[in-house]
């Protein structure tokens, strides 16, 4: 029986459109949507609490960790909130207030998921050759005229919008508020990374932060 190159191919085709879609997903840019800035606030924070608003306890800590390394980076003194507050206390305002009070903070950055939506995505086939080292020449010969292509499908990818809100402790008004569109991965570090210092960028250019 003819074993061919497009029965290779076949083999690998959903192979090859995963990792498209992984490539596609990947690619996608993370911006600032909206921001706002109190233009009578004209200080700089000088130690901040961060409060993740997360129902994973795990996600809490990944956010508040990052902001806080990111933030020290920055110069400014943070706190994760869940070294103060355990999970199961983590809606009391007024426990938070204390905490606040207790650590020194002058600000509590506090960032929650605000939205999700779902966005169909139509990924055209593309031309694709096989390696040409094979054992059977005609397999190799048959490569010469035949050119792969990997069918076109349509994927659907997830996004979130974040909101990250910075409130002065001794007033509680809002100083700075930013939200962004980016792609959910669970608890992926390094898709929270860049959305957390996407809000640095923000802010060091707000006059918020130094560089």
């Amino acid at each position: 029986m003819k074993y061919s190159i497009r029965n290779r191919f076949d083999c690998l085709k959903p192979g090859f459109m995963m990792i498209a879609a992984i490539l596609i997903a990947g690619c996608a840019t993370m911006e600032v949507s909206s921001v706002w800035k109190d233009p009578a606030y004209l200080s700089h924070p000088v130690k901040i609490m961060i409060v993740s608003m997360s129902k994973s306890p795990v996600n809490r800590r990944i956010f508040e960790d990052e902001f806080v390394h990111q933030l020290n980076a920055h110069g400014v003194e943070a706190v994760a909130s869940y070294m103060a507050l355990p999970d199961r206390e983590k809606n009391d305002e007024a426990l938070i207030a204390k905490k606040m009070a207790e650590q020194g903070a002058d600000a509590v950055l506090i960032t929650r998921l605000a939205s999700k939506k779902t966005v169909q995505v139509y990924v055209p086939g593309t031309p694709y050759y096989l390696p040409h080292h094979y054992g059977k020449w005609r397999d190799y010969y048959e490569y010469g005229y035949d050119a792969m292509y990997t069918p076109g499908y349509v994927t659907e990818n997830e996004y979130a919008v974040m909101e990250t809100n910075l409130y002065d402790a001794n007033n509680e008004n809002l100083i700075w508020a930013a939200s962004a569109e980016t792609g959910i991965l669970g608890s992926n570090r390094g898709l929270i990374a860049s959305y957390i210092g996407l809000m640095m960028k923000n802010m060091v250019a707000q006059g918020l932060l130094g560089q």
